[in-house]
């Protein structure tokens, strides 16, 4: 191949093409048609020598390189040009007699190809096959080994069953000796039972009828002071419809205080006649009855009906959560607006309430367990020996929770209102404003110390660290400030667990700016009767007398 190529770099018409292209531009104006298609006939045959060398070196290259080797590059490149660039007969049949060798050796690289394709896929079925045995192998190994482990696991369990049969034989054999003895013992017993029989048993036989006749004695005094109560209070109930009936409107303007005095004197009547009833029905159990003085107000009187204390504990729950919420939304509001007309500050109005409601729950919880203590006393005699004397005594408070002297509470709430030293104000403002918010308050607290587990309020005490999981932002705070400014109303929770979110209102740096010394706070003597105006300001001075300091935080 080397030397066709030397050959066709050395021969005259492959040297002379390029001179004579460029003679024939350089005559090309001056010669005739004849003349320039003289020179481009010469051009072509001369190129078609060359094109016919070039052939024959390429056909030598392509052998030189092999069977795979260059197929590639004459395919992409000199088949195109080949159908595209040679439409002549002449330099057809040059083309035929040169393609034929590269058409030989594209047919021989295909039969090629498709032998070593064979070949790998009769060595791959080789392979497979001399690897089948190996795999049978592995898989027999493997089943002996599972099945080695299961005969173990078998006889594992088979172990365990024959040391439950060993065991349960032996529980069986304790079983029948314990039968055994049982046996002996009856019999030991009958026959001395039979021995006592023959004895005289009047006197057993005299106490037996006694003991039934205690326990209907019992219960019939039971349901007579049910009915007792009852009546009570249907008469009182009557005589409170006969008043309303026989009661006309007046015809000139009532004043400011007409419809709270009447509600005041129908909710005295009823009071009156109901502990009335009660204290004569329940002499012996109770030295004390409920005092009714002329100022005693009853926010919400329950009647003592037997089917209380069939009421399940989620339901009582239930009723006193919506009090409470109804407390917050409402009667709050409703003091709040009543303190308003006398203080003009927002914050002592919203303090004095918060320290009422807390006096009120430590008060009543105070009442409640003074309470129980009574209750017990009262049924100890007749529950000796008995399991469920707990049972009893809860029932019987629920039954009977209108007995509480919310009165006395609210007496006490007020006394305890009077010495606090953070709400003291002008002596104009009298406490008694809040008496029936308190004995609401008072009213709900003692209730919910009867339920399982009982539900109380969150401690809270000025300047602590404000907790989202109990409080919520009153809309005033300041709701960047970690600390509690002071509260609007308490929480309330069950044992940890918050079941209400109260209110407290927050603000930065004020804790510390409004911090003042401790006075001495006047205290206020509390009478049964409250003077009072349209608007609760009291028109007569009262004395008022320097009281020690108390701890300011707040009692559970």
């Amino acid at each position: 191949m080397a030397e066709n190529l030397k050959k066709l770099a050395q021969s005259e018409s492959f040297l002379s093409l390029q001179d004579k292209v460029c003679f024939w531009a350089n005559d090309y104006q001056t010669n005739s048609c004849d003349q320039n298609l003289n020179c481009c006939i010469e051009l072509i045959e001369q190129v078609a020598k060359v094109q016919a060398q070039l052939f024959a070196i390429l056909t030598a290259t392509a052998q030189e390189g092999g069977h795979n080797e260059g197929v590639e590059t004459i395919k992409s490149r000199l088949l195109p040009l080949l159908q595209t660039s040679f439409s002549s007969l002449g330099v057809g049949k040059i083309i035929q007699t040169e393609i034929r060798p590269i058409q030989d050796f594209q047919l021989r690289s295909k039969n090629r190809q498709s032998s070593l394709d064979q070949e790998q896929q009769q060595s791959d079925g080789d392979s497979f096959i001399e690897s089948q045995p190996t795999q049978v192998q592995d898989d027999l190994t493997e089943s002996g080994k599972n099945l080695e482990g299961t005969k173990n696991g078998s006889a594992i369990s088979l172990l365990a069953a024959e040391e439950e049969i060993n065991q349960l034989k032996k529980q069986l054999k304790s079983l029948q000796a314990q039968e055994d003895a049982r046996h002996k013992t009856s019999e030991n017993r009958r026959a001395e039972i039979s021995r006592t029989d023959r004895r005289p048993s009047g006197k057993r036989n005299s106490e037996r009828p006694q003991d039934v006749v205690s326990n209907y004695e019992k219960h019939l005094k039971n349901l007579k002071d049910e009915i007792a109560v009852l009546s009570a209070e249907k008469s009182g109930l009557q005589a409170s419809h006969r008043q309303t009936r026989s009661r006309s409107p007046s015809p000139g303007p009532r004043g400011p205080r007409g419809p709270r005095g009447r509600r005041r004197s129908r909710s005295h009547s009823r009071s009156h006649s109901r502990s009335h009833s009660r204290s004569h029905s329940h002499s012996n159990s109770h030295s004390n009855s409920r005092s009714n003085s002329p100022c005693t107000t009853v926010a919400k009187i329950r009647s003592p009906s037997p089917n209380r204390s069939k009421m399940s504990s989620v339901a009582r729950k239930a009723a006193l959560l919506s009090r409470f919420s109804d407390a917050y939304s409402q009667a709050r509001l409703d003091a709040q607006c009543l303190l308003r007309r006398c203080i003009d500050r927002a914050e002592t109005v919203q303090r004095i309430i918060y320290i009422a409601t807390v006096e009120a729950f430590h008060i009543a919880k105070m009442a409640f367990r003074h309470f129980k203590i009574r209750v017990r006393k009262m049924l100890t005699p007749s529950h000796v020996g008995s399991n469920d004397f707990e049972t009893a005594v809860s029932d019987y408070i629920v039954c009977h929770l209108d007995l509480y002297d919310s009165q006395s509470s609210v007496n006490d709430v007020i006394r305890a209102m009077n010495v606090n030293p953070k709400i003291s104000f002008p002596p104009e403002v009298d406490f008694c404003l809040l008496t029936d918010f308190i004995q609401e308050i008072c009213c709900i607290a003692f209730a919910m110390q009867s339920l399982e587990p009982p539900l109380d309020i969150a401690f809270g005490a000025d300047g602590e660290v404000f907790n989202e999981a109990k409080y919520r932002r009153s809309y005033d705070s300041d709701f960047t400030a970690p600390l509690v400014f002071y509260h609007v109303w308490p929480a309330l929770m069950e044992n940890d667990c918050v079941i209400m979110k109260g209110e407290a209102v927050t603000k930065r740096g004020a804790f510390w700016t409004t911090v003042r010394p401790v006075m001495r706070c006047r205290s206020r003597s509390l009478s049964p009767i409250c003077p009072r105006s349209r608007f609760g300001i009291s028109t007569v001075s009262r004395s008022r007398s320097p009281s020690p300091i108390r701890c300011t935080f707040a009692r559970y």
